[in-house]
């Protein structure tokens, strides 16, 4: 299974100091690679690989139709579509692009990490990424569940693909992904958890907001997410990539140069909220 989330480009919002990454191309459901990650051989493990949880086995059930669950995400789709044109689609639409996370997570962090000032954790990160990949397609390819989109009509803050539609929406990959590197990186700067946790849910609550994931698709990705960390401490070789992370990290915010104030207050007015 390719290991590569399907996303769509992302328009620019300057009012809001948001300056989308480039588009990556629809190529399936797992996990984009990272910008901020310098070159690495593609022989590159995961670190978990089989002794991964399995998460079909873990994550609660793809609603049924007609069921409760069900009825609740068709419910908050069909609300979220009035978020059209806020501030909020804004910032939904600014992180289709899960590649560019370390960017979206500057201000919670208090410095954009890159592969020039933190390159042993980009390199940590593109190995979670793996990980991250296979506890998503499991049970996506287990559950067919189609996105929201096909089931009832309404809008959505990117432009529909074949390849989006045809990758499953339960659970999503990508809020598996951003609630994955929001506990790492809260881990490795402990005084910036709160914020950190509450943009990483926020990232993940974007595809709510886009109408591409029903809301237990991404109550679904931020528990696959949650099982990943959690195995990844009983790995002795990501144990030792932390400390070097946190060291890195450490230096990088000490080093800065820290993100703009006005447009980190405006993003976290915004993140405040809950769209649904």
């Amino acid at each position: 299974m390719d290991w590569k989330l399907a996303a769509a480009g992302a328009a620019a919002v300057v009012s809001m100091g948001f300056a989308p990454a480039p588009p990556t191309a629809p190529t399936g459901h797992g996990v984009a690679p990272l910008p901020m990650t310098p070159a690495a051989p593609a022989a590159q493990p995961p670190y978990l690989g089989d002794a991964l949880p399995d998460t079909y086995a873990i994550l609660p059930p793809s609603p049924q139709p007609g069921s409760p669950r069900d009825d609740a995400d068709r419910a908050i789709f069909r609300a979220t579509r009035s978020a059209k044109d806020t501030p909020r689609w804004a910032l939904a639409q600014n992180d289709v692009n899960q590649a560019a996370i370390m960017k979206d997570l500057a201000c919670a962090i208090g410095v954009e990490l890159t592969a020039q000032n933190a390159p042993k954790t980009s390199a940590m990160m593109l190995r979670v990424g793996r990980d991250v990949s296979r506890a998503t397609n499991r049970p996506k390819d287990i559950y067919q569940r189609p996105r929201p989109y096909l089931v009832q009509q309404g809008e959505t803050c990117i432009p529909v693909s074949d390849a989006l539609s045809k990758s499953p929406d339960y659970p999503s990959g990508h809020n598996a992904w951003g609630w994955t590197v929001g506990l790492i990186m809260a881990e490795l700067a402990p005084d910036r958890a709160t914020q950190i946790l509450a943009r990483a849910r926020a990232f993940g609550e974007g595809r709510l907001v886009c109408g591409v994931h029903n809301l237990s698709a991404v109550e679904a990705g931020r528990l696959n997410g949650s099982i990943v960390v959690a195995a990844l401490h009983g790995n002795a070789e990501f144990r030792r990539d932390m400390d070097a992370a946190r060291a890195e990290v450490a230096a990088a915010r000490k080093a800065g140069p820290a993100p703009d104030p006005a447009a980190c207050e405006r993003e976290s007015e915004i993140v405040a909220k809950s769209p649904y």
